[in-house]
């Protein structure tokens, strides 16, 4: 067995005994590009081989979608597929597993008119708007991880040829997911270990706001009563545990919807839509984005926070390590699986109801009622750096550091 061989076994392994920790008899949906399928029936044998009772594959193809951009009439961008929809939540009830493969072109859409992928994303996020609730809440069992395309992989490594760039960006991303040694599996664990013991500690601090400094960032945010720091492995309504993303170096929570002031400026492109957003900058007053400028990609990022009311609001404050291995790899992937575990990140939209206390028995009106965002989206974006100084404000107002030029202060 070649290395490349021998890595991609372990890599469909670790997603299928971690990030997923496929049960007997469940039903795994496997959302797959089309030139992944050495790396695809992979996980579908080692599935069955844990005890699934059925493996569904939907494939997609980034030339086709883009052909439905440019060629579709309008109207197709104001609906969604109503089996589809149906048929994820059935999945979703009967205890089902659901993994993404990411590997889309980052600038896919360079160049559709705004519009139609605003309409896409509307009609998207309402058909789904319940399944998200589920997915929020930890109900079933999902991961997303990551496999080149040509043109991702061209991307990240404009230098090489082609081959070798996705020869590159298969050995990144088999780093970046600690697919080293003979038993990575065991390696997650260890890793799982760390980042709960980093969580463990924060949810002790109990602290009632964050405060962060760096170049172009001076921003407040305040945490809601019975917030949860998260990170690492989750748990489903079962009791099953998985990873969500894989790779993951994030500790996290859902910040107080109306709690965010300041400005906060980014620090890595934002790859949203099939289209780049870089070097931009976010104001916040109550918690609400108040204005906003970028050097590139202005109208995504105007279409993006015009999604919804709850687009302009916070979803997720995320700490992340400057000295993370993927960080340290200097690589930027132009993609949020990847980039957001190089650096601390914020998310638009959606907040996350197991990041607070009972929040996964609340209904929607519960969670609004306790401070939490919701919106029909949640785009994460990275703002850290190795200048980033992050203090945490306690009870009675006294501040400690948690952050020193970029890495943790304990």
């Amino acid at each position: 067995m070649s290395d490349f061989a021998k890595k991609l076994d372990q890599y469909a392994e670790v997603a299928v005994r971690c990030g997923l920790n496929i049960q007997k008899g469940q039903t795994l949906w496997i959302n797959a590009p089309i030139h992944a399928p050495e790396l695809v029936r992979l996980i579908a044998r080692k599935a069955y081989e844990a005890g699934a009772k059925n493996v569904h594959v939907e494939w997609y193809d980034d030339a086709v979608t883009r052909l439905k951009y440019d060629l579709a009439p309008d109207e197709a961008f104001e609906e969604y597929p109503a089996w589809r929809v149906k048929a994820m939540e059935d999945l979703a009830h009967m205890d089902g597993a659901y993994l993404w493969i990411a590997s889309s072109d980052p600038e896919l859409l360079k160049g559709v008119p705004a519009g139609r992928i605003a309409a896409a994303s509307r009609s998207s996020g309402k058909a789904l708007a319940k399944w998200r609730e589920m997915m929020t809440a930890d109900k079933f069992t999902w991961s997303i991880i990551g496999a080149p395309s040509p043109e991702w992989a061209a991307r990240v490594f404009p230098d090489l040829d082609r081959k070798a760039a996705v020869e590159a960006l298969w050995d990144a991303i088999f780093r970046a997911a600690r697919i080293v040694g003979d038993d990575p599996v065991q390696g997650w664990r260890r890793h799982d270990a760390e980042l709960q013991r980093r969580r463990d500690l924060l949810n002790r601090k109990r602290y009632k706001k964050l405060h962060y400094r760096a170049p172009g960032t001076n921003l407040t945010v305040a945490l809601p009563d019975g917030h949860i720091w998260c990170g690492g492995s989750s748990e489903n309504e079962k009791g099953t545990v998985f990873f969500a993303n894989m790779p993951t170096e994030e500790v996290f929570t859902s910040p107080l919807k109306e709690g965010t002031s300041g400005t906060v400026t980014s620090t890595m492109p934002l790859s949203y839509q099939g289209n780049l957003i870089e070097n931009f900058t976010l104001t916040f007053e109550n918690g609400r984005v108040t204005d906003f400028k970028a050097e590139k990609g202005y109208e995504a990022l105007k279409t993006l926070l015009e999604v919804d009311e709850g687009a302009r609001y916070l979803g997720e404050v995320a700490l992340v390590p400057h000295e993370s291995p993927i960080s340290q790899s200097g690589i930027v992937y132009y993609n949020t699986l990847y980039d957001e575990n190089a650096s601390c990140h914020l998310a638009l939209g959606n907040a996350y109801a197991f990041c607070l206390e009972n929040g996964k028995t609340m209904g929607m009106e519960e969670r609004k009622a306790a401070g939490l965002n919701t919106s029909i989206t949640h785009v994460d974006f990275m703002i850290g750096s190795g200048e980033l100084d992050i203090d945490g404000e306690k009870e009675d107002g006294t501040l400690e550091p948690i952050f020193r030029k970029g890495n943790w202060a304990f």
